[in-house]
């Protein structure tokens, strides 16, 4: 058989002052928990919201310092990596003008008589059979 519980409220008052307390260390969420019969979540809830201590805006971040050091790490590692592939980039784009310049030159197109063909990742250029 399934018990009604009551819904109690508490007032504001009672909620700050058990907010006062865990501020001070004289009591511990989970103790407060038990005594009173109210679940955990609630309990942050009045600190989010009565706290002296943490601003209702304020986020508090625990972080080990390897894992700081592990994101400063990568972060470098990426701006180097996007460094590498700008430069990549620029010797793309030059190597297209190269060809358009050489197909205005010639008075032909330069990619219709060489094909490219990969191979295990390196590009190959071979002349078309005509």
């Amino acid at each position: 058989m399934e018990q009604n519980k009551t819904r109690r409220t508490f007032s504001d008052v009672f909620k700050q002052e058990k907010v006062k307390m865990l501020e001070e260390r004289q009591v511990t969420v989970k103790q407060l928990s038990r005594i009173y019969e109210v679940s955990e979540t609630a309990i942050y809830k009045w600190i989010r919201k009565y706290s002296i201590k943490l601003c209702p805006s304020e986020k508090l971040v625990v972080e080990k310092e390897s894992e700081g050091a592990k994101t400063l790490a990568l972060m470098k590692q990426v701006a180097e990596l996007e460094r590498i592939v700008g430069q990549k980039q620029l010797q793309v784009d030059y190597l297209k003008k190269l060809i358009e310049l050489i197909d205005q030159e010639i008075g032909g197109d330069m990619k219709k008589k060489f094909e490219s063909e990969l191979s295990h990742g390196l590009g190959q250029v071979k002349p078309t059979k005509e």
